[in-house]
């Protein structure tokens, strides 16, 4: 598990991509410190498991449905990522609860900047406007950030300084594709409601 908050701004060193899958080697300092064959790291909010480790660099193997459903397969050479590693057990739930799997993409729609800040807003794909509300959590590029306004199709959040300076968004301009992953909390309710609706014959709204 994981909890949005960035550890450290990393680079793809290498990508080798074959027919349906891709294998990516990336630096990052912070998190290959301790690592080993086998340990998670989210990449730009995507779960991948680390398959070697050395000189502050990791390789990790991407398959299709991974490809398919987020950002990754537009890595290159030089493209910096938001790295973090799982939260241990008994560590701070800094963010929210976040899962590095990631349930689709958006495309940034504006940037209006404030005095500190910036207001950021997304695209927000039908499927999935259902689980984002006001004040809620939602994570972007593998960064916890709280709505601040919402609608069916589109999405604003509030960048403050920090994340503008350390992570990928404040580099993201409009028309850039950004990975979505919604509160997990909200599909395991509309799940189990549909189950009662289903073991009762009553419709729950």
């Amino acid at each position: 598990m994981f909890t949005g908050i960035i550890e450290e701004l990393g680079e793809v060193v290498a990508v080798e991509y074959a027919a349906d899958s891709a294998r990516l080697r990336l630096r990052g300092d912070v998190v290959t410190e301790g690592a080993a064959h086998g340990d998670s790291i989210a990449v730009n909010g995507v779960c991948l498991t680390v398959v070697a480790t050395g000189d502050g660099e990791f390789t990790a193997d991407v398959m299709a449905e991974t490809l398919k459903r987020s950002t990754l397969a537009g890595l290159t050479p030089g493209s910096r990522v938001n790295l973090e590693r799982p939260t241990p057990v008994g560590g701070r739930l800094g963010g929210h609860i976040v899962q590095g799997h990631v349930d689709g993409t958006a495309p940034v729609l504006s940037r209006v900047p404030g005095d500190q800040w910036e207001s950021v807003a997304f695209g927000l794909p039908p499927e999935l406007s259902r689980y984002v509300v006001e004040k809620g959590s939602i994570t972007v590029d593998g960064v916890s950030l709280t709505v601040v306004e919402v609608s069916d199709d589109r999405f604003t959040v509030g960048l403050i300084p920090t994340t503008l300076a350390l992570t990928t968004l404040g580099h993201r301009q409009p028309g850039d594709l950004v990975n979505l992953e919604v509160d997990v909390l909200a599909k395991y309710v509309e799940r189990l409601l549909a189950h009662r609706e289903g073991a009762d014959g009553v419709t729950v709204r």
